[in-house]
């Protein structure tokens, strides 16, 4: 079916409610299909999400506690062998939610010119459509990470039921500049390339191989202005010392975080209607 791709597009919430609710089926089928195609032809095809984590995560361990010898500071067990990689791997976690979400955004209607030119369709979905698959990855880790845990500790934290709720704020705030980046990415080509380095730098500049703590007190207020610190301080609170995440600081998060997604879904909405004459 044919459809005008310069008419006007609904920016309000209420707008980008219903189209996640009216496209759900669609945007679950799509999160399947982009899965499964990804492990197509393989020989252990889906277990793949399982054995590189697991693959990973004893790389960490031999690495980092045999070979340097590293401890975290302030952890529950100094003499732990394991808790570096487990700390880690937690931060890792967070981080390739974001990196594989936004690394791809910048091509995602580039890469699919025919939804924007020759047929009805919701094109506002793809973003979604790459976190689910970006969620079910992080899913298998966690998965390894909690049976890590188990095996290492002989118990998990109660309150590892509270990390859907630390990640939800990074989810909406990854997805308001997913699209973002995937309008931008239409006209500015060279954006895929320099989101690339950003993902690269933000690796770095994430508490990710070392605790907030350690950065020194002059660049400590720099690390903290990174959206990815105060989650992935919050998943390793939940999830590794069995603390409850801070509320108020999540619930501030949050409202941020949805602000910036309701802004990504609206700036994505008010320049689709240049994608095709871009394309």
């Amino acid at each position: 079916m044919s459809v005008d791709p310069h008419a006007t597009q609904p920016v309000s919430i209420g707008a980008l409610s219903s189209s996640l609710w009216r496209n759900r089926q669609l945007i679950a089928q799509m999160t399947r299909r982009e899965i499964v195609g990804r492990y197509r032809g393989s020989f252990m095809g889906l277990a793949w999400s399982f054995v590189n984590p697991v693959f990973m995560l004893a790389v960490y361990t031999l690495v980092f506690s045999e070979v340097f010898k590293s401890r975290w500071p302030g952890g529950t067990d100094p003499d732990s062998k394991t808790q570096f990689a487990i700390v880690l791997f937690v931060g890792l976690i967070i981080l390739s939610i974001v990196s594989e979400v936004l690394n791809r955004a910048p091509g995602l209607i580039v890469s699919n010119v025919n939804f924007v030119k020759k047929v009805v369709f919701p094109v506002e979905i793809l973003p979604v459509v790459s976190m689910g698959t970006a969620l079910f990855h992080a899913l298998a880790s966690i998965v390894v990470l909690l049976v890590a845990l188990l095996l290492f500790n002989g118990t998990l934290p109660w309150t590892v039921i509270f990390l859907p709720l630390v990640l939800l704020p990074l989810v909406m705030l990854t997805l308001g500049i997913s699209w973002m980046l995937a309008s931008l990415g239409v006209f500015i080509r060279d954006v895929g390339q320099t989101i690339g380095i950003f993902t690269s730098v933000l690796m770095f500049v994430s508490p990710v191989f070392y605790p907030l703590s350690a950065v020194p007190e002059q660049f400590r207020p720099f690390i903290q202005l990174n959206p990815l610190t105060f989650i992935i301080e919050q998943a390793r609170e939940v999830v590794v010392w069995g603390q409850p995440p801070d509320w108020r600081g999540l619930s501030l998060y949050g409202l941020a975080a949805a602000v910036v997604a309701w802004a990504g879904f609206a700036w994505f909405q008010k320049t689709r209607k240049g994608f095709a004459d871009a394309l």
